[in-house]
């Protein structure tokens, strides 16, 4: 049997890789030592050295030249989580060690959670919610978008925006989207309609992000944008916070109230003590949980799982990451 290890924090151990991930792994490969954490194989690398296999998720140690070194047969990497970044480098890639992501299990979570904030939205559920608190009495029934003909605004179509176009596809939305990337013959897959960014916000009734933060997109969402925005429609954030020009969304939220932003992430994060995004009446903010969370994450094990099953048998891996789609990945 391949030598193999688990290699990941603590808590990510326990929270991707239940009883029966484990079971799985134990009889798929020889885990030849204890689970190991970036501190552990720093404080003694030679455990390394028998490694073909690696197991991960969150707390990965980073495979830099010193690592490499102590790993001379390592020949795959299984990683239970989702971005790479902090993890490969360029030693990495020389060495043409194949590695996976569990991206793809851990994208749905996150188009859970942004279509029910979608369809709650429509129904300016939040409204009569903060109404009914606020004035202490039964809310007036204000005319609402609906679930029925409203258009709903993607940015962005990578996993998780095409996770959603598909999810959309089971409501009578009218389904618009941004992605410079793609074809409107790839978006017809999905019964999109490309749109410029500044379309997708004027013409939409809830606008949800889904895109990378990378430095091209880092500011990409202008307070204008917003401003632009229908009346009563609904702004959603599950992507990253740096994407949004903060400080000029604060400005529009503070004069738009029939606006509503719901943000999952922010930036920095979490927002600085007295920001705004506390108080604002128009503004719903969680704590970045749309992710996977706790028993979700054994989704992302099962996938890492089922990669090494079919690294093993010789199959081809539908998760492994090229360098290229690294520096890309959120």
């Amino acid at each position: 049997m391949r030598k193999a290890l688990y290699l990941l924090n603590d808590q990510a151990y326990a929270d991707i890789y239940g009883p029966e991930q484990r079971r799985t792994v134990a009889e798929l490969v020889d885990i030849y030592a204890p689970q190991q954490t970036s501190r552990s194989v720093a404080e003694n690398p030679a455990v390394l050295e028998q490694a073909e296999i690696i197991m991960s998720g969150w707390g990965m140690a980073t495979m830099d030249e010193a690592f490499l070194a102590a790993a001379p047969n390592l020949k795959a990497v299984f990683y239970g989580a989702g971005s790479l970044k902090k993890i490969v480098t360029a030693p990495f890639w020389a060495r043409d060690i194949i590695i996976t992501s569990s991206y793809a299990a851990n994208a749905v979570p996150v188009t859970e959670i942004a279509l029910a904030h979608i369809l709650f939205s429509l129904k300016r559920g939040w409204h009569f919610v903060f109404t009914a608190k606020k004035e202490q009495c039964w809310p007036e029934r204000v005319p609402v978008p609906g679930n029925y003909g409203s258009t709903v605004g993607l940015i962005s179509l990578g996993m998780v925006g095409r996770g959603m176009a598909k999810r959309l596809q089971t409501y009578e939305h009218h389904v618009i989207a941004y992605d410079p990337f793609v074809s409107q013959a790839e978006a017809d897959q999905f019964g999109v309609e490309l749109c410029s960014l500044a379309e997708v916000f004027r013409r939409a009734d809830a606008v949800s992000v889904h895109t990378p933060w990378l430095p091209e997109t880092e500011g990409l969402i202008t307070g204008d944008h917003l401003a632009s925005m229908k009346p009563n429609a609904t702004f959603i954030n599950t992507s990253r916070g740096a994407i949004i020009r903060q400080a000029e969304m604060i400005a529009v939220l503070q004069q738009r109230p029939d606006l509503y932003a719901i943000l999952d992430v922010t930036h920095p994060e979490p927002p600085e003590p007295g920001s705004p995004l506390f108080t604002l009446p128009n503004v719903i903010l969680t704590p970045h949980i749309a992710g996977s969370r706790n028993d979700e994450c054994q989704r992302q094990g099962a996938l890492a799982v089922d990669q090494l099953r079919k690294y093993l048998n010789g199959q081809p891996l539908e998760w492994a990451i090229t360098q290229e789609q690294a520096k890309i990945m959120a």
